[in-house]
């Protein structure tokens, strides 16, 4: 069996909600995720991200600063890379690569999993994935490009065992 990629995960919680999964659980999901797509890494000897677990007002306040978009979403990704690492690359430096941040409103999250008749740590799994494919380059400006991702998704889902 391979290594895992070394990965640090931190976590910050703005917002008050009973349930969410512990930090621990988060690390877990993540490092599934992130060993199952070394191949699309940037090559380092460490990785690093940000989980901010927010609320409908932050993220609205984000995504009008940022999209122009006055209204809540349900998450927000900052890639700290502008492009995507070209093949063989190497970015190998004494410091880790932090990849970026991820905001998710739980408020919103919440109320799609309501919708979509599943627990919040499902959906919350779900935006997740979402947000680490933007932070390693993945972006779905069509509909063709979409599709692809949210294959990738439910991919990921699977590894960590919420599909």
């Amino acid at each position: 069996m391979s290594s895992s990629v070394p990965l640090a995960v931190y976590i910050q919680t703005h917002c008050s909600q009973e349930g969410l999964p512990d930090p621990s659980q988060w690390e877990k999901w993540f490092q599934q995720w992130l060993d199952s797509l070394k191949t699309e890494l940037p090559t380092a000897e460490e990785y690093e991200l940000t989980l901010c677990l927010s609320d409908d007002t932050e993220i609205t306040h984000l995504n009008a600063q940022y999209r122009q978009k006055h209204q809540p979403t349900d998450v927000l990704a900052f890639a700290s890379l502008e492009t995507p690492s070209p093949d063989n690359v190497s970015l190998v430096t004494n410091e880790p690569l932090y990849l970026g941040d991820i905001i998710i409103s739980v408020e919103t999250a919440q109320k799609q999993a309501t919708e979509q008749q599943h627990s919040l740590t499902e959906e919350l799994a779900w935006l997740a994935t979402h947000g680490l494919l933007h932070l390693l380059g993945w972006d779905h400006p069509d509909e063709e490009s979409l599709k692809k991702m949210l294959a990738h998704q439910e991919t990921l889902l699977l590894i960590s065992g919420h599909k």
